[in-house]
């Protein structure tokens, strides 16, 4: 099996950390963007996308800052990180995605998190 790698992408978003947060944490905000259906229980997200489920643990969770997830059928040391990260000075806010993915899959990884993050910002109206 091939190695995965950590990656990290940076997107802007005109919207307040308080707001986001509740996109990026909650299943009834992840559901609006991230994926058909989210449901939660026992610290574990179901997340469905075209009838098709995928579980991943809630591993850690900062409130108004960032949430982690563990993909249950994935490599122990993988994970997907959604970090709110704004600027001291500017007060702009940003989104920092980080997760795994194979050399071959890269490119295509990238382009779910653009499309998902557009879409997020579509539906924040940001």
């Amino acid at each position: 099996m091939a190695d995965k790698k950590k990656f990290t992408l940076e997107y802007e978003v005109k919207s307040s950390p308080r707001i986001l947060y509740s996109f990026i944490s909650e299943p009834n905000g992840l559901s609006q963007w991230f994926a058909d259906d989210v449901n939660f229980r026992d610290q574990v997200y179901t997340f469905t996308w075209d009838d098709e489920e995928q579980k991943a643990k809630l591993v850690s969770i900062k409130e108004n800052k960032l949430v982690k997830f563990k993909w249950l059928d994935d490599e122990p040391q993988c994970y997907f990180e959604m970090e709110i990260v704004q600027d001291e000075l500017t007060n702009d806010v940003a989104l920092a995605i980080t997760d795994f993915s194979t050399e071959e899959l890269l490119a295509e990884k990238k382009l779910i998190w653009d499309n998902q993050i557009d879409y997020l910002i579509s539906v924040l109206g940001a």
